[in-house]
């Protein structure tokens, strides 16, 4: 052999370069795509952004909200729950919102608010039986997102 690659090392290093390419730009693409399970909150009529919502044991769903900076949200929560009580906090010093709310086991609450800072803040339940983790801890967080 003369020391060049034959016709067969060349396509396998053209081969490889090439799916090395596209796993970057999958993962790129990945990057800029968002969040497929997020819920982009759609406006009503009259111009409110209107979302339902259940919280059931240890979750809400939908769990990523997006909404418009600058026009009013309202955000409908129904408990699945019967006997536990759960409530709905948005409390981040960036989001310019302070959102306490109790939502009653197996019933409706509706939470109003027009969001002024755009970004990503935590949308939760704080509830808590005394010795055990917070409904929080056990993963009942989502994401709302402001644009």
């Amino acid at each position: 052999m003369n020391g060049e690659p034959n016709m067969l090392d060349r396509d396998w290093r053209r081969s490889l370069a090439g799916a090395g390419c596209l796993v970057v730009m999958m993962q790129a693409a990945s990057l800029f795509a968002g969040d497929a399970s997020a819920v982009h909150v759609p406006f009503d009529s009259d111009g409110v952004q209107r979302a339902a919502l259940e919280a059931d044991s240890y979750r809400f769903s939908p769990t990523h909200l997006v909404v418009r900076a600058g026009q009013p949200v309202e955000l409908v929560f129904t408990s699945l729950t019967w006997l536990v009580p759960h409530n709905v906090v948005i409390d981040d010093p960036r989001s310019g919102l302070t959102i306490r709310a109790e939502i009653p086991a197996g019933a409706r609450m509706t939470v109003r608010f027009t969001p002024a800072v755009t970004g990503a803040f935590a949308i939760y339940c704080d509830k808590k039986l005394l010795f055990f983790e917070s409904h929080r801890e056990k993963g009942m967080e989502g994401v709302l997102e402001v644009r």
